[in-house]
């Protein structure tokens, strides 16, 4: 078995784009290899910060040999009537070498041609491999490249070796401007010089004894593990967010992890900030109590195995103290004035030209706030302070210097300030949900707050006509959109989407020039996320349809009816009543009177149309009370006693009778039929 080795040796790279270069190289690597038809075993990656590699176990020596087909003119071009070649078949011929005797035929379904069968000789492995190695190097996703010096190579770091072996020989290649070879380096400061490479197969092993663990995820587990010791030597648990912990594992070789400390008093800060600081700019790993709770310990990563850790551990110390000063002396300035003072501040900070101050909205959104606590149940006083205070820590400097922190720092100034619990939870709470999947507010208000804020904007940016695009949404009205509608279903709220936007409206007075059109915009772009937010649950897209065809205004009602057609599709009855009911509505939409929904039973003349107009008043009487209790569920699998005298009815009678008035009241029947299921969803949208 064969083994390839390629290493591309840089200075140091992106720390934060070293994992996605490994896998797109991987990946680039693979599919040069298949669409070349070589066979191997396995492709290891490997990925440091001064290095790209590879190595290819049981790699084929050469491609295999392969028969190529060779097409030329249509046969009656080829020959002439006595079956001699022309002048075209001649040139086919003469083109691949090849006499009349070795054509042979090839039929297609646009008649019969002239053809060669040509044996064409696979290439050897390593005869292709620097092309592969140099084409995949060339379509990383690197969106700068950089030359170093007069060289005319680019890459994302300049290039100081190339390594492409294959078992002990080193493959004659130049990559990237430089000659191929079977010399590596080690740890930049442990082992800073040329390491020889005996064999492809031990390079992982060559590397750890020059200080230098090649794969990402040993060094990454690695550093796991070194973190997860450290913290349980102080009964703590570690704060390592994934992205911190890739960038981390991309920036050292060698990784060495040490705990340090900060002064207590710190603590008195917001720990967010203090995590912030320490998280962006230091890179640590911050520790905690089993509350959540920040400890005065923070986990570093060393890249060196020093002699004496200690003064590693007192130069880390020196260097975040200032930060964490800064951090504090933000927090002690602020709260030189209560909160509600810096609203003066936010009435010279413009929200959006069009749509006036921050302050502004501020009123805007107590107002929606307070009227939205009112049909949840909530303190409306609450909501109102809660509103005027909820962008108050934007004119802070500790949300100036930490943007990231607004409403974390507003809810500590609040509570400072003695504000109600409810208030100063609220204001945090505001921003929730931030992403895809995040937790929701947790108190009234701050659901509150939370839409009064979201449906305020979306009604805003519509109503001076930005509206988003494919590829761009700078106010990210998308998620805001979902983040409206995940509150209002998961938290079980029964209230009108179109009601909020018509409050929001009217909040903009006379700013928004058409409300008409902007509440029908944002309707309609609300609507629109329903389609994404249940996809992405699994909801197949026809049942979503089905419900959206009932134009429903209250996001909670929506929700149950989806759950009520996804319960309905698992019914052996389901799939029949879908077809006739799309075929009931068919015959309705197609009829050519205006159809009643009143049946006059003395016209029931066929068994089967009796048995159905029986079927339709039992289901009337027992779907009453569950109509009125919303539950669609039930509804639906009440209507499931339909499909048989409904399969029945479409069997035995004929609905368009030459009789007007025995079609009418056929037609009548089947509108009592369409109301019963139209309760809930158009089921005659369902496909199967």
């Amino acid at each position: 078995m064969t083994t390839i080795l390629f290493e591309l040796g840089t200075e140091e790279l992106p720390p934060k784009n070293l994992k996605t270069l490994r896998d797109a190289l991987t990946d680039n690597v693979k599919a040069a290899l298949d669409s070349q038809n070589i066979t191997y075993q396995a492709i290891k990656p490997f990925a440091a910060p001064r290095r790209l590699a590879l190595q290819i176990v049981g790699i084929s020596d050469k491609q295999p040999d392969r028969t190529e087909q060779k097409r030329g003119p249509a046969i009656k071009a080829a020959f002439d009537a006595d079956g001699n070649l022309t002048k075209a078949g001649l040139g086919f011929a003469s083109g691949l070498g090849i006499t009349k005797d070795d054509i042979i035929t090839i039929s297609t379904d646009k008649g019969d041609y002239i053809g060669y069968e040509l044996m064409v000789q696979g290439k050897p492995t390593t005869e292709l491999l620097p092309a592969i190695f140099q084409k995949a190097l060339d379509d990383l996703p690197i969106a700068k490249r950089m030359r170093s010096g007069a060289s005319k190579e680019e890459f994302v770091r300049p290039v100081q070796w190339v390594v492409l072996m294959a078992d002990n020989a080193v493959i004659d290649a130049t990559i990237q401007g430089h000659k191929a070879g079977n010399l590596t380096r080690g740890h930049r400061f442990h082992a800073p010089d040329f390491v020889e490479i005996s064999h492809a197969d031990d390079y992982e092993s060559v590397l750890h004894n020059a200080k230098v663990i090649a794969d990402f995820d040993k060094r990454q587990a690695s550093i796991k593990e070194q973190v997860a010791k450290l913290s349980d030597e102080v009964g703590a648990v570690a704060i390592v967010p994934d992205e911190l912990l890739d960038e981390v594992t991309a920036l050292v070789d060698l990784p060495v992890a040490l705990r340090a400390s900060f002064e207590e008093r710190f603590l008195a800060v917001p720990q967010e900030a203090l995590i912030s600081t320490m998280q962006a700019d230091q890179k640590y790993f911050c520790l905690t109590d089993t509350n959540g709770k920040l400890l005065p310990y923070f986990v570093f990563i060393s890249n060196i195995e020093s002699k004496d850790p200690s003064q590693v551990i007192f130069g880390n110390e020196k260097v975040v103290r200032p930060r964490l000063s800064d951090a504090e002396f933000f927090f002690l300035q602020d709260q030189k004035q209560p909160l509600f003072a810096l609203t003066e501040n936010l009435k010279n900070r413009i929200f959006q030209d069009k749509l006036g101050t921050i302050w502004e909205k501020s009123e805007r959104i107590a107002s929606l706030a307070a009227m939205i606590a009112t049909h949840i149940g909530a303190d409306s006083e609450y909501a109102i302070r809660a509103a005027h205070l909820s962008k108050c820590d934007l004119a802070s400097t500790l949300v100036g210097e930490f943007p990231e922190l607004q409403g974390v720092a507003g809810t500590y100034y609040a509570r400072l300030n003695n504000e109600p619990s409810a208030v100063a939870d609220a204001i945090e709470e505001q921003y929730l949900p931030k992403f895809a999947g995040d937790k929701l507010p947790a108190t009234d208000i701050g659901t509150a707050l939370a839409l009064a804020d979201r449906i305020d904007t979306l009604v805003g940016i519509f109503g001076i006509g930005e509206i988003p695009t494919g590829s761009k949404d700078p106010f990210s009205l998308r998620r805001a959109s979902i983040g409206v509608l995940r509150i209002l279903i998961e938290k079980r709220l029964n209230l009108s989407l179109g009601e909020l936007i018509r409050q929001a409206l009217a909040g903009y007075g006379d700013k928004l020039s058409d409300a008409a059109k902007t509440f029908d915009e944002v309707m309609d772009f609300i609507n629109a996320r329903y389609r994404a937010m249940y996809s992405e649950q699994g909801v197949a897209v026809d049942t979503i349809q089905a419900v959206q065809a009932m134009d429903i205004d209250v996001p909670m009602d929506f929700d149950d009816r989806i759950r009520a057609v996804e319960v309905f599709r698992s019914l052996p009855q389901a799939g029949t009543l879908a077809e006739n009911n799309k075929r009931v509505a068919n015959i309705l939409a197609k009829a050519d009177v205006a159809v009643s929904d009143a049946v006059d039973e003395s016209l029931l003349v066929e068994t089967a149309e009796k048995s159905l107009f029986d079927a339709v008043k039992s289901a009337q009487t027992a779907v009453a009370p569950l109509q009125a209790a919303a539950d669609y569920q039930a509804i639906l699998t009440t209507l499931a006693s339909l499909s048989e005298p409904l399969t029945a009815f479409f069997d035995g009678v004929m609905v368009n009778s030459d009789d007007a008035k025995l079609k009418n009241n056929r037609l009548a029947l089947l509108q009592q039929v369409r109301n019963l299921f139209m309760q809930v969803a158009d089921i005659s949208l369902l496909q199967g």
